[in-house]
């Protein structure tokens, strides 16, 4: 490589200096997702991607016994320069503090603006450590090692990176793509029932929302899959994966806020603003607000209601709360109409509300009413044998 670049640049200046002038920014991301059923196979996939650059291994204190410094033994040992820390497991993590730590952390080291920072955990560790990469250096290259099945399904692609405020999820945050996804359900294994059952959630969100097949497949399958077979979980991680990156592509920065995505996410997100970002997981949240906008769309009579008790049956069958009494803490139904009208306040007034219709087919409402909220949150407060008017 020559050791000096001459660059000739000759621009004009423009005859009318008032005209308003036109900057332009473009840039096309695309990176790989690899699915891998062992840890052999997932380190050769991250050598691959890494190179030679130095390496800043970044998870929390749970993750960090389990795998990562494993992984960042056998990083060292393949000759790679690689620094790790970690902070402590769970959603009050997720925060402008741990953001802040990891900076000073990553400011002391010999990381270079081209060198690459993995991100190893679930979605805390996922969407704390994007972030913190989107904003070091102006942005540093980062690798996704999800280790729970929401990670794999969800948190780990479409580059949507933040940290929570005590006022609302996600409230501080950009769009940042990795560099690449490297989906280890070996992992998995070392998962308890009931993440994997939370990250179930996001996988049946896509089936109900863009794919029938994998609907299909997660309620023939559901069994193996939360006892972390590793062909279920291997065939659920790869489909899931490519309906969220095919939806993902056509509006990778949420341009148009009307996405399917968002089903279950409107109360879901505040659900868990009511139980303080503890105690209900993010899949139970999202499991919990799809059952909720499943019943405003079949009393709208939007959602034949064979197509209802399927959806709801489906979650209830893997052990998702699609009642209230379901959710592993009491959540009062005003509390979680209040924490709505922050998010309302948040979005400029509006609540959207993704609504299904059948199997690959939603409806995108803004116009849902505080009292059909209140009438999905409380008709069935009593559990299965509680009344339904």
């Amino acid at each position: 490589m020559a050791d000096s670049v001459r660059i000739s640049e000759r621009l004009a200046l423009p005859k009318d200096s008032g005209a308003p002038i036109i900057a332009s920014a473009r840039h096309r991301h695309e990176y790989a997702v690899h699915v891998c059923t062992d840890e052999p196979d997932a380190m050769e996939r991250i050598h691959a991607e890494i190179g030679g650059r130095r390496v800043a291994l970044i998870t929390d204190d749970s993750v960090a016994p389990l795998h990562a410094r494993r992984l960042a033994d056998r990083l060292t040992g393949a000759g790679l320069a690689v620094g790790m820390t970690s902070f402590p497991a769970g959603e009050a993590s997720k925060s402008l503090n741990t953001a802040a730590r990891l900076l000073d952390w990553l400011a002391g080291s010999a990381l270079a603006r081209r060198d690459v920072v993995l991100a190893m955990g679930g979605g805390v560790v996922i969407d704390t450590v994007g972030w913190v990469a989107s904003v070091y250096m102006r942005g540093v290259p980062y690798i996704n090692v999800p280790t729970t099945l929401l990670a794999h399904v969800d948190a780990a692609l479409g580059g949507k990176v933040a940290v929570d405020h005590a006022s609302a999820k996600n409230l501080i945050g950009a769009f940042y793509q990795p560099m690449a996804v490297v989906s280890n359900v070996g992992y998995l294994v070392t998962l308890d029932r009931r993440h994997l059952r939370a990250g179930l959630a996001e996988a049946i969100k896509k089936g109900i929302i863009a794919s029938p097949e994998l609907f299909e497949l997660i309620e023939r399958q559901h069994a193996d899959i939360l006892a972390a077979d590793p062909a279920a979980t291997a065939r659920l991680v790869h489909g899931a994966s490519v309906i969220k990156c095919q939806l993902i592509a056509k509006d990778p920065y949420e341009d148009d806020l009307r996405r399917p995505l968002n089903f279950g996410h409107t109360v879901g997100h505040a659900v868990e603003t009511v139980a303080g970002y503890e105690h209900v997981l993010h899949g139970e949240a999202v499991a919990f607000g799809m059952a909720c906008a499943s019943r405003i769309a079949e009393r709208r009579g939007l959602l034949p209601p064979e197509l209802l008790e399927r959806i709801t049956g489906l979650l209830g069958e893997v052990g998702l709360p699609v009642f209230l009494t379901d959710l592993p803490v009491r959540i009062d139904p005003a509390e979680t109409l209040r924490a709505l009208g922050q998010i309302r306040k948040i979005r400029d007034g509006h609540l959207r509300f993704v609504l299904p219709v059948g199997l690959g087919e939603t409806v995108i409402a803004d116009d849902v009413t505080d009292e059909e909220i209140r009438a999905a949150l409380t008709a069935t407060a009593e559990g299965p044998g509680g009344t339904d008017d």
